[in-house]
C-alpha cells in the first residue's frame, strides 16, 4: 500500500465521515407514538381469601393509532389509575396490524368467535361509516377503519366481543382483496377489446 492510499483510507474511516455516510435510522419507540386510548370498562372485582374478600379494580382498555395498529389490554389493581396503567402496558404488548383497503374498509367478510360471543364483519361502500355497537365500534374506530358493517351474535359480553373483533381483524387476508382488483381489471380490459371488435 502506498502512503497516499493509506492517508485516503484514514480520511474515509474517520468518525465524522462514518456518521454522515452510515447514519442509522432511529427506531420509533411505542412510548413516542401517539396512541389513542379508550376505556371500555372499569369493574370492581373481588377475590375470596382466607380472611374474607379482597376488593380490586379491573380495567379493559383499547389502544390504537387510527392508521393500522390496534391492541386490547386488561389490567387489575387496587386503584383505578393503577389498573388503567397496567391495561395500557398490556395493550401495547398485544398490538396487531390491520389490513385496510383504499375505501377504508376490510378486504372480505369474516365471522369470528371468542368464547360465547360471535362477531361478523362485512366490507361496506364509501360513506357508510361504522355500523357497530359497544366494544366492536371502539375497536374498529381506533384501528383506522371507516366503512364497516358488523353484527354481534351470541353473548353481549364487552370483553369477549372486543377480543372476537380483534381475532377477526387478525384473520383478514389482504391478498384476497388484491386478487379481486386484478380480476376486475382483467374483465374491464377484455370487455373493452370485445366491444372494439
Amino acid at each position: 500500500m502506498n502512503i497516499k492510499t493509506k492517508k485516503f483510507t484514514k480520511k474515509i474511516l474517520t468518525k465524522k465521515n462514518l456518521s454522515k455516510n452510515f447514519a442509522k435510522k432511529r427506531k420509533i419507540r411505542l412510548n413516542q407514538k401517539n396512541f389513542i386510548e379508550k376505556i371500555l370498562q372499569i369493574k370492581r372485582v373481588t377475590k375470596v381469601i382466607k380472611g374474607g374478600k379482597r376488593l380490586s379494580f379491573r380495567a379493559i382498555l383499547v389502544i390504537g393509532d387510527k392508521i393500522q395498529k390496534i391492541g386490547i389490554g386488561i389490567g387489575k389493581g387496587n386503584n383505578v389509575s393503577l389498573a388503567i396503567e397496567k391495561a395500557k402496558l398490556n395493550a401495547k404488548k398485544n398490538l396487531i396490524k390491520v389490513p385496510i383497503t383504499f375505501k377504508k374498509s376490510i378486504p372480505h367478510l369474516i365471522v369470528s368467535s371468542f368464547c360465547a360471543s360471535k362477531v361478523m364483519l362485512r366490507p361496506a361502500s364509501q360513506g357508510t361509516g361504522i355500523i357497530a355497537g359497544s366494544s366492536v365500534r371502539a375497536v374498529l374506530e381506533l384501528s383506522g377503519l371507516e366503512n364497516v358493517l358488523s353484527k354481534e351474535l351470541g353473548s353481549n359480553n364487552i370483553l369477549n366481543n372486543a377480543l372476537a373483533t380483534i381475532k377477526a381483524l387478525q384473520q383478514l387476508n389482504h391478498d384476497i382483496w388484491c386478487s379481486k382488483i386484478l380480476s376486475n381489471k382483467k374483465k374491464r380490459f377484455y370487455n373493452f377489446i370485445f366491444k372494439k371488435s
